[in-house]
């Protein structure tokens, strides 16, 4: 070590607490690494000593999910962006995972964390992206605000790519209660949309409640059913009784569940993928659910976990 101190693969980190709550960002990718209450964790995290696998806490802008070819036509001019999931010639989730960001924001319970994304091969626009996180009674509170610094319009979508945390073991031995009316069907290839189809009656249907058990699932539903405030829930129960409960506002129209089958065997089905989405796998090649900021617009979007 010749006397320095070993930099962590995901930058500096930045560690908020409240009660029993504690939560730690990344400067890498700007997203959560953990967040647990006392010693149970609520969402499943990645070591200190490690990459982030599986884009685990990571906000996904501006698009979250996969875009075909990682090409889309926006006002008229057609762009082509990097093929970041090339053995599926696809470009996956944005481009703000592995750059670093800054915290301009801190307290005791909050830090709110800052990247401007430049312009780029693909995307010659402007975003100024914060991403505020905040510990309250309610649990962890995340809002994405993203604003249009640029001098033209731009497309714009966001996710975050949270793993809710069954405790200890498997997701297998996990109950999970997630009310939403209609899956989008993807090809095995690529993963990609080629349909909508309802859940009732599938093995998709969550709606009562029931043990994932050995389902495999990379999933996105929408047609979310929301309670009284407009937000609309997933609730992972573990072995232990106790739940993780995610939640989304309405600006969120789309949830994606995933099984975390893909990542490497010790880290596989050890939490539970449940991502926010403002729009649709496929979004910028389709227009489906593409927000359009014109210079100076700004947007913001709020989701949020606990335990129960």
């Amino acid at each position: 070590m010749n006397g320095l101190m070993s930099i962590p693969p995901s930058g500096e980190q930045f560690e908020i607490f409240s009660g029993e709550q504690r939560a730690t960002m990344v400067e890498v990718g700007g997203g959560i690494r953990s967040y647990t209450v006392g010693d149970r964790p609520v969402l499943h995290s990645y070591p200190l000593d490690a990459m982030c696998d599986g884009a685990h806490g990571a906000p996904l802008v501006p698009w979250p999910n996969r875009l075909e070819d990682g090409s889309y036509t926006f006002a008229g001019s057609e762009h082509q962006v990097a093929l970041t999931e090339p053995e599926k010639h696809n470009a996956i989730h944005g481009f703000l995972q592995w750059r670093s960001w800054r915290a301009v924001g801190r307290g005791p319970d909050r830090v709110t964390m800052a990247t401007r994304l430049y312009p780029l091969q693909g995307y010659p626009f402007m975003l100024d992206v914060q991403v505020a996180y905040s510990l309250s009674a309610a649990g962890l509170t995340v809002r994405t605000t993203a604003a249009n610094v640029g001098d033209v319009g731009c497309p714009y979508g966001c996710g975050q790519h949270p793993y809710l945390s069954p405790g200890s073991g498997l997701i297998d031995d996990c109950t999970l209660e997630f009310a939403a009316g209609t899956r989008v069907v993807t090809d095995t290839e690529r993963q990609l949309p080629t349909g909508r189809a309802p859940v009732v009656g599938t093995p998709y249907e969550f709606r009562a409640g029931r043990l994932l058990g050995d389902l495999e699932a990379d999933v996105a539903f929408t047609d979310l059913v929301r309670d009284g405030d407009g937000l609309a829930w997933v609730r992972l129960t573990g072995a232990d009784s106790r739940t993780a409960e995610l939640w989304v506002d309405e600006s969120y129209p789309f949830v994606e569940i995933f099984t975390a089958d893909t990542l490497r065997p010790q880290r596989r089905r050890r939490g539970l993928g449940t991502e926010p989405m403002t729009c649709p796998p496929n979004a910028f090649r389709t227009g489906e659910g593409v927000l359009h900021l014109a210079p100076g617009e700004s947007v913001t979007t709020t989701w949020g976990v606990r335990l129960r």
